[in-house]
């Protein structure tokens, strides 16, 4: 342990320290760092004080009682602006309605051992930040408990065994107590633990659990939350890009005379864009910036640029011709990358009583945030600032250095809330745009995209085939099961995607049925294409969950079996399979059966209908959680209506009941409008979709009334619940549909497919 004018690191655990200080004012301060345990980082300058602005540390207890815990996550409406609070707020033992929720910033440091991040990891992926911090921050809150239960002994010369804590108070023998304000400068004065302090058991939790609405709703709800693309600075410029639009195009000439006569415009900038095989670590394309002093000046500058782009050399590349080259691929089945194979795939095959095959279509996919991206930038001599909504604000600090020379400890990062992010804004391709204008303008610039950059100029989720093939024996059970694969691979370009297996996010070998089948073969075959690709909502899963859940009912539908009862015989006995994918080391069967079975019964699976409404299941294992979804449907002329909608998950023991209900909710219906209406195609080399009209949303009057959403209670550790919600949802909808109208659909969107086939 060290000390040093107050500030205190102690050991945590997995290498993490947590510091205690006390402000000017008497607060008591309490921060997890992930820093070396000889280095000791003060509290920065803005946090003295009572300014409530700025927050650095998690706790601050100020002498009138009130309590401040910052967030630290990257918020994109996921709900960890209030389900991270709560977990130090719980083993704090405070009140929760006396809690208020700042927003941290970035938190990195320099150490003498390298660098760290005082906070931890504060990027958002893969729904990780719950099962990440369920530990670590419940520890935070623990300790700040223990030293304010120490500087209540000392107050009353008890010891500290005698003593308990409740909502903000130090409790004594007589219910005599004191207020943590009260206590909060003799407790920063106290040596923290050698060792973790006990947490609480869960028959303890009073905020744990509880349904609680997000902190900053009524800010939203009223307009006053600030997000990325409502940050501006006084003298800052306004700068939009004129982006090229094919594949690996460049500029080749421009003439800006018209742009610079418009009233407002200050400049026009060239862009270079990356170059041909390198990872894309800076502007995604190339292209010409405007600046200007408001965003209709530059926007109308513009408009008016004229611009010769150079083609590239993947000026043909179409949707049509890659759909042709994956059913090539697939059909000769040569020099494919086996990505597991256990038994014999192929006698299994030879033996079959009966076989079943049938390919199904994944389109290419935007991310469409409601939020496009945007980034305001400040570029000095010897420091640098960047507000904008970020899902990775350690590689968009890495970037900055790299881009200016500047130390990583001289730029201050500010994250906003995000409108949506989905696995977008783990790019940092528009703060890079932002930096190399800034830099050639010499002032502030704050860079807009609109819609029509942000869909054609995304990291879109791949474009690929499955081809599927089950075997079955006299008696119909499953004996061998293939997968086989043609697909973009994700990794193309990506920053250290030489480390990444070409079938990542597209065919995980241990997903289902792996495990679950005696004989089974899965074989990935890359498919050649210039598309920007990235990760889209639990990339691998909903990729590749529409395919393996439509199957299922496929085999289910031609061998007259039950699709439920067929999917539980594949389960069998509950058990734990392992599994080396993301949201690992197990798969646990029962569990998904569990949600399935629940749901089944929550549809009313099984009761025979006479009213022409069809009902189709499916379920899914997602980054440690398990959710499964059916679907009540009609199809009345060319109208598809969904008068059901029912989501079972389990994603351990929950933090926050209703930020967990309102994923499922939001994930459903973005699985719905994805599943209906969303494809991203290319045509000699460009993205054909522009706006929503090219990529609809779905509608009010599409969507289903409500969803039904059911959570399993469990006393597991939590997994993270962002992104569960999705990949089953699609299957379950076709599967309905199916059901309703006996049309099967193995491409996606699934309404234009309907429509012709209808």
């Amino acid at each position: 342990m060290n000390r040093n004018d107050g500030d205190v690191t102690v050991s945590a655990g997995r290498r993490r320290f947590l510091a205690i200080s006390l402000t000017a004012t008497g607060a008591l301060l309490v921060a997890s760092r992930i820093v070396r345990a000889d280095t000791n980082t003060p509290v920065p300058p803005e946090l003295l004080g009572d300014d409530l602005t700025e927050l650095g540390p998690f706790v601050r207890i100020e002498r009138d009682n009130r309590i401040v815990i910052g967030a630290r996550g990257c918020e994109v409406g996921q709900g960890v602006m209030t389900a991270l609070p709560m977990l130090i707020a719980e083993e704090l033992d405070v009140d929760w309605n006396q809690v208020r929720v700042v927003q941290l910033p970035y938190g990195y440091v320099d150490t003498d051992k390298g660098p760290s991040n005082r906070y931890g990891d504060q990027s958002t992926g893969g729904s990780t930040s719950i099962p990440d911090a369920w530990n670590e921050l419940r520890q935070a809150g623990a300790t700040a408990r223990w030293l304010l239960v120490q500087a209540g002994s000392q107050e009353w010369s008890l010891p500290a065994e005698q003593l308990h804590t409740a909502l903000g108070h130090v409790i004594a023998p007589g219910d005599r107590r004191l207020t943590y304000g009260a206590l909060a400068r003799s407790a920063a004065s106290i040596a923290p633990p050698a060792q973790p302090v006990a947490l609480k058991k869960p028959e303890q939790f009073h905020i744990i659990g509880t349904p609680t609405r997000v902190v900053d709703a009524r800010n939203i709800v009223i307009g006053r939350t600030r997000f990325g693309i409502d940050e501006y600075s006084a003298n800052a410029l306004v700068a939009v890009i004129a982006r090229c639009p094919f594949l690996d195009g460049r500029v080749d000439g421009f003439d800006d005379s018209e742009t610079r006569r418009v009233a407002g415009v200050v400049d026009v900038i060239a862009l270079p864009g990356p170059k041909t095989d390198e990872p894309f670590s800076g502007p995604l394309a190339a292209g010409i910036a405007v600046l200007a002093e408001n965003t209709w000046a530059a926007l109308q500058g513009r408009d008016l640029l004229k611009v010769q782009w150079a083609q590239g050399d993947w000026a043909k590349e179409s949707t049509a011709a890659l759909t042709g080259a994956a059913h090539a691929l697939l059909d000769h089945a040569a020099d494919g990358l086996v990505v597991r194979a256990d038994g014999d795939f192929a006698k299994a095959r030879s033996q079959a009583k009966q076989l079943i095959e049938a390919r199904y279509e994944m389109p290419f996919l935007a991310h469409a945030t409601m939020e496009p991206p945007a980034a305001l930038i400040e570029i000095n001599q010897d420091n640098a600032r960047l507000v904008a909504a970020l899902q990775d604000p350690d590689g968009a600090s890495q970037m900055i250095a790299r881009m200016t020379g500047l130390a990583r400890k001289d730029i201050d990062i500010r994250m906003t809330r995000a409108g949506g992010g989905f696995g977008r804004r783990l790019e940092n391709d528009y703060v890079a745009e932002a930096v190399v204008i800034a830099k050639a303008a010499g002032k502030p610039v704050k860079l807009m995209w609109t819609r029509d950059d942000d869909l054609a100029h995304d990291f879109y989720r791949p474009f690929g085939i499955h081809a599927m093939t089950a075997t079955l024996d006299r008696k119909k059970a499953i004996t061998g099961w293939s997968h086989r694969c043609a697909a973009t691979p994700r990794g193309y370009r990506e920053a250290g995607a030489r480390k990444r297996a070409p079938n990542a996010a597209t065919l995980e070998a241990d997903d289902f049925p792996a495990g679950l089948v005696a004989n089974l073969d899965k074989t990935f075959f890359a498919l050649q294409s210039r598309m920007p690709r990235g990760a889209w909502r639990a990339p691998l899963h909903t990729f590749h969950a529409f395919a393996v859940q439509s199957f299922i009912d496929e085999i289910a539908v031609v061998t007259k079996q039950d699709a439920v009862k067929l999917r539980l015989q594949l389960l069998g006995e509950a058990r734990e399979i392992p599994y080396s994918g993301h949201g690992g080391p197990v798969f646990d069967t029962g569990r998904l059966a569990n949600v399935l079975t629940l749901c089944a019964q929550k549809i009313g699976w099984g009761v025979k209908r006479t009213d022409s409404h069809g009902i189709g299941i499916a379920c899914h294992f997602t980054f440690g959680g398990y959710t499964a979804h059916a679907f009540e449907v009609s199809v009345q002329g060319t109208e598809l209506r969904i008068h059901r909608a029912v989501c079972v998950v389990d994603v351990g023991r929950v933090v926050n009941p209703l930020g967990v209900e309102a994923q499922m909710m939001g994930g459903t219906i973005d699985g719905i409008s994805t599943a209906l209406h969303l494809a991203i195609t290319v045509k000699d080399g460009q993205v054909q979709q522009k706006n929503f009209p090219d990529y609809p949303l779905l509608r009010m009057a599409q969507a289903p009334h409500t969803v039904e959403v059911e959570i399993v209670q469990s006393s597991r550790d939590p997994s993270g619940a962002g992104e569960m919600g999705v990949p089953s949802a699609a299957p379950a909808l076709a599967n309905a549909i199916y059901a309703a109208t006996t049309v099967r659909i193995r491409k996606l969107p699934l309404m234009p497919q309907l429509l012709r086939m209808l």
